[in-house]
C-alpha cells in the first residue's frame, strides 16, 4: 500500500504526516494530501551526441497577430515552445489569448481553445464584443488534461491554448484540480504533447496573493516561457513582461490599452505614459528607461512635505522602497538636500514598475525639484546610476535612450560623463560626475 503524502500548497514542502502548520514555510493549513504521480512507461535510454554533430535548426516563428505579443515572445511562436501567461484575476488574460487565437485562425492555423472555467456559450459572449468569428478556431469546454490532448492530436490544430492550467486535473491524482501535485502532472503531460508533436502550447497561469504564479513556482521551471501580464484596473493599459524566454530576450514588453473591442497595441508607449504631464511642476521629471530591448520614457513624481503624524514616511510607487531611501540619504550627505523629518512619496506615473538603476538621477533630482519648488527643465531627459559616493555611474544603451528622446522631442539630456557622447540626434548633451553637478546643472538647488 502506497504511504500518504502530503504537499505545502505554498513551498511544495512533503511530509509523510500532516501538519497544522507547514515546517519549511510556516503556513497554516497548507498541507494537502496528495497521491503519488503515476508512473510513465520506461523510456529507451538514448546514447550521447557529440555537440558538433548536433543539427541546426531554423526556428520559423508563427506570428500571434498581435505585434505586441509578438515582440514579448520574441517575434512570434516557434513549433513546440510552451508558454505560461500569468497575471491577476480580471487584468485580461483570457481576452489577449482569445484575440490571439482568433487571429491566428484569420490567418489560417487552426486553434484548439481548452477552458476549463467557461462554457462555450460564455467564449462566444465575450467573443462577440471582440469580434470572433473564424471556423478554423475550435472550441473544447474540458478539464481533464489527457482529453485535452487527445483532442488536440485527434483534430491535428497548430496551436493549443489551456485555460487554465489551474483549471485543468489528471484522472490518476485524487487531489483538486489547482493543487501542486495536479498542476505539475497537467503541465507535464502539456509540455510532452509539445515537445513529442511540435505543437506551441499557450497556458494561463492564475497569481497567487504575493504576486507569484500560482503552482507556486513549479511551472516556471517546466515552460520555455514565462510573460507576467501586469496592470491596474483602474488603468486603461496593460504591461505584457517576458520574465523567462528561451527563444528570445528575457524582460521585453508589450503594452497594451483596454477598450470596449478588447485589447489594442501600443506602438509607441513613451508617448502614453508622457501624455498627461504636467509641465513646469516641481518634483517631475523625465526618466530614459530600458525596458527589454525597448527605450521608454516615463515621468518620475517627487512629493516633498512636512510629515503629518511625527515619523516621516516613505512611500515608493514604480521604484523599489530600498533604493528610495539610499538616493535620499545620498542627496542629503553628498549634494546638502536633506528631506530627514519629512514625508516622501515618489511615483511611476502610468503604474509602471522600473527596475534599473538608471532610474536614480531621475528619483534623486525629482525630489531635490520637490524639496525646492523648482521645476526641471520641461523638455529634459534623465538617466544616471548614482553610487553611495554621490558619483553619477554609466549606464547601459545610452545612445538608444538618446535616439528615442530625440525622436520624442527633447531638446537636452542629463547623463553621466563616463557614457556621455558630445551630442546625439539633435540634443544638448550635458555631463555629470557627481550628485551636486547634476544638481547645479538641473537648476533645481
Amino acid at each position: 500500500m502506497t504511504r500518504p503524502t502530503f504537499v505545502c500548497q505554498q513551498c511544495e514542502f512533503q511530509s509523510g504526516k500532516w501538519h497544522g502548520r507547514c515546517p519549511s514555510c510556516e503556513a497554516w493549513g497548507s498541507l494537502v494530501e496528495e497521491a503519488a504521480s503515476p508512473r510513465g512507461l520506461p523510456v529507451p535510454a538514448q546514447e550521447p551526441v557529440p555537440y558538433p554533430d548536433i543539427g541546426c535548426v531554423d526556428l520559423v516563428r508563427t506570428s500571434t497577430g498581435l505585434p505586441e505579443f509578438d515582440r514579448v515572445l520574441g517575434g512570434g511562436l516557434v513549433p513546440g515552445v510552451v508558454v505560461l501567461v500569468g497575471g491577476e484575476p480580471g487584468v485580461g488574460k483570457s481576452t489577449l489569448l482569445l484575440q490571439s487565437a482568433s487571429a491566428l485562425a484569420d490567418a489560417g492555423k487552426r486553434v484548439l481553445y481548452a477552458s476549463g472555467e467557461e462554457s462555450p456559450a460564455q467564449l462566444r459572449l465575450r467573443g462577440a464584443r471582440l469580434a470572433v468569428a473564424s471556423a478554423q478556431l475550435l472550441v473544447l469546454a474540458e478539464t481533464d488534461v489527457d482529453a485535452i490532448a487527445a483532442a488536440a492530436r485527434r483534430c491535428r490544430v497548430d496551436v493549443l491554448v489551456v485555460d487554465s492550467i489551474q483549471a485543468v486535473r489528471c484522472g490518476e491524482l485524487s487531489s483538486v484540480p489547482g493543487s501542486v501535485g495536479q498542476v505539475r502532472e497537467s503541465a507535464a503531460r502539456l509540455v510532452a504533447l509539445a515537445k513529442s508533436t511540435g505543437l506551441p502550447v499557450i497556458l494561463v497561469g492564475h497569481v497567487t496573493k504575493d504576486g507569484s504564479i500560482a503552482g507556486p513556482r513549479a511551472l516556471e521551471h517546466v515552460v520555455d516561457t514565462v510573460i507576467q501580464f501586469e496592470g491596474d484596473r483602474h488603468h486603461a493599459h496593460r504591461i505584457l513582461r517576458a520574465l523567462k524566454n528561451r527563444f528570445g530576450p528575457a524582460d521585453e514588453i508589450g503594452v497594451f490599452s483596454m477598450a470596449d473591442a478588447g485589447l489594442i497595441g501600443i506602438g509607441n508607449p513613451s508617448e502614453l505614459f508622457l501624455a498627461e504631464r504636467a509641465l513646469g511642476a516641481p518634483g517631475s521629471a523625465v526618466l530614459a528607461a530600458i525596458e527589454g530591448s525597448r527605450p521608454l520614457h516615463v515621468e518620475v513624481q517627487a512629493l516633498i512635505g512636512e510629515a503629518a503624524y511625527g515619523s516621516p514616511r516613505r512611500v515608493a510607487l514604480g521604484v523599489d522602497a530600498g533604493r528610495l531611501a539610499m538616493i535620499l540619504a545620498v542627496l542629503a550627505r553628498r549634494a546638502g538636500i536633506d528631506a530627514s523629518g519629512r514625508d516622501v512619496f515618489v511615483n511611476v506615473a502610468g503604474g509602471l514598475t522600473i527596475d534599473e538603476p538608471a532610474a536614480d538621477l531621475a528619483v534623486a533630482l525629482a525630489a531635490a525639484s520637490s524639496l525646492s519648488g523648482r521645476p526641471l527643465a520641461p523638455r529634459m531627459t534623465i538617466l544616471g546610476e548614482i553610487g553611495l559616493a554621490g558619483e553619477v555611474r554609466s549606464v547601459a544603451r545610452v545612445e538608444a535612450r538618446l535616439r528615442e528622446a530625440g525622436r520624442l522631442g527633447f531638446d537636452s539630456a542629463l547623463v553621466p560623463s563616463g557614457a556621455a557622447p558630445p551630442s546625439f540626434a539633435g540634443l544638448r548633451v550635458v555631463p555629470v560626475r557627481h550628485l551636486a553637478e547634476a544638481v547645479d546643472a538641473a537648476q533645481v538647488a
